[in-house]
């Protein structure tokens, strides 16, 4: 009997977890993925948002506002990726100042910090190749960017390291109510729990909707995004929305922390809770949209392209709390919910603590430090390290800089990487520009080596995704 069962390890479960792991209770992730951060969280716009866009009093705002300020510190404490760049709201027309001066005022009565209306002369400032017809923009200093799977390991690592279980391929199927709690069941059997935590992400209305009469619905809206080459990474400072319209803020350009350009998302309303495929349409119109806001986007600089999918629940706002006993929903998690994830998490674990009376541990790990990045050490230390360990001496991404070292680090950590993908979100082997043309085969072979296993049991995201299909000869390599 577990105290607390949290289904979904994505940024939002991995947040409950973590917050959740300082207290005394025995807690079990259950994830249908191979890995953490396999749905949304590994495909957005890697955006902190400053908090000015959600409706004034909502809960959506006041986790926006909260996580943006939790954000920062716990990217110290826990290793990852965090820059306060700022960001910019542009406004095309001068039809669309009304509109810009509302959101300024949601913003000051949100509790935004150091929002500022600039005009054109200081927007040009601020953004040299802002476009021409741009007449003014909300300048918000807190903005910031985040690497999202960075995030999402670091927390799911820390609440692993604090005791929390964690079971992937593991999709759950229903829910029995038992006197003391609930019977989770799964594809691979049952599991008893005290409470019940739903951070499913777009099947979280699935999951709601088999244990409370109040139905709810989501509805996965699809954003197609392109990642342009590190060559253009000083294209832009700040992260650029458009002024936000019915589907949200359009389409951003934005630096990321690991110094390409991010141009997206668009945004489909779609029927498949899968359907993670750009299309032509899809990214024809983000190519449109993509210029509007500056001059000479880079565009052709695109090294890979890539979709998400946004849990948009038909009230536009977060479903957070108990539905029934010893039921939580963390419901209907889309934009800001990267940026709301470590406040949500907070919300939760507060909610959990007084729901069944958890005390604190007296030993709780509260910070984590990430795989260790040879390119950060001076010279001194890195003669050192590979005195110690010459697997960091050798490169096997050519486009990142990755070692030998990182990625066996990412496969034997807490939580480590079991699949090509694995590898990439933890290390980036295989996010350059190549996008793992070359690297691919040897990262395979240390995974093979690290699991004891052949390398037509290699895969690149879990479950079919083998990338052998067999033997070229006996004895001989496997064709990629």
């Amino acid at each position: 009997m577990y105290d607390i069962v949290i289904v979904g390890a994505g940024v939002t479960g991995c947040a409950v977890a973590r917050y959740l792991s300082r207290y005394q209770a025995k807690i079990l992730v259950l994830e249908k993925a191979e890995d953490v951060c396999c749905g949304t969280s590994k495909a957005n716009s890697a955006i902190v948002h400053a908090g000015f866009d959600a409706q004034y009093g909502s809960l959506m705002a006041k986790m926006n506002v909260r996580g943006s300020v939790l954000m920062e510190q716990l990217s110290k404490d826990l290793d990852f990726h965090y820059v306060r760049n700022g960001s910019l709201v542009v406004c095309m027309e001068e039809e669309g100042l009304p509109r810009l001066q509302a959101l300024y005022e949601n913003g000051v009565r949100n509790g935004v910090q150091q929002l500022e209306i600039v005009d054109k002369t200081r927007l040009q400032e601020l953004e040299p190749n802002i476009s021409d017809d741009a007449v003014a923009a909300l300048w918000a200093p807190t903005g910031a960017i985040v690497c999202p799977f960075g995030l999402t390991i670091a927390m799911g690592e820390n609440a692993c390291e604090n005791g929390v279980e964690f079971q992937f391929d593991t999709e759950v199927t229903g829910f029995e109510k038992l006197d003391a709690g609930w019977k989770v069941l799964t594809q691979a059997g049952a599991v008893e729990t005290r409470t019940v935590i739903n951070a499913a992400g777009v099947y979280a209305d699935v999951l709601h909707n088999m244990v409370c009469d109040d139905k709810i619905h989501i509805t996965p809206r699809r954003g197609d995004y392109c990642l342009l080459d590190k060559e253009t990474g000083g294209f832009v400072k700040h992260t650029i929305f458009q002024l936000p319209g019915a589907l949200g803020k359009g389409v951003l350009v934005s630096p990321t922390v690991h110094g390409n350009t991010i141009v997206g998302p668009t945004a489909y309303d779609i029927d498949d809770r899968e359907g993670t495929n750009t299309t032509a349409e899809g990214l024809q119109d983000l190519m449109e949209k993509a210029g509007n806001t500056v001059k000479g986007l880079p565009i052709r600089q695109t090294i890979t392209s890539f979709a998400g999918l946004r849990a948009h629940e038909d009230g536009h706002e977060f479903v957070i709390g108990e539905i029934a006993p010893g039921f939580v929903d963390c419901a209907g998690i889309e934009s800001p919910g990267l940026t709301s994830a470590p406040a949500i998490g907070e919300y939760v674990a507060e909610l959990m603590k007084n729901l069944l009376g958890l005390g604190e541990k007296e030993q709780f790990i509260a910070t984590r430090k990430g795989v260790l990045d040879p390119k950060t050490l001076s010279k001194d230390d890195y003669r050192k390290l590979l005195a110690e360990e010459p697997a960091y001496g050798q490169i096997v991404c050519r486009c990142e800089q990755i070692t030998e070292g990182e990625i066996l680090e990412a496969i034997r950590r807490p939580l480590g990487a079991r699949s090509l993908d694995g590898v990439k979100r933890r290390t980036r082997a295989g996010m350059g520009r190549c996008q793992g043309g070359f690297c691919a085969p040897k990262v395979m072979e240390l995974l093979a080596k690290e699991q004891g296993t052949d390398l037509l049991h290699i895969t690149k995201s879990g479950n079919n995704s083998h990338l052998t299909v067999g033997r070229t000869k006996e004895g001989g390599y496997e064709t990629v």
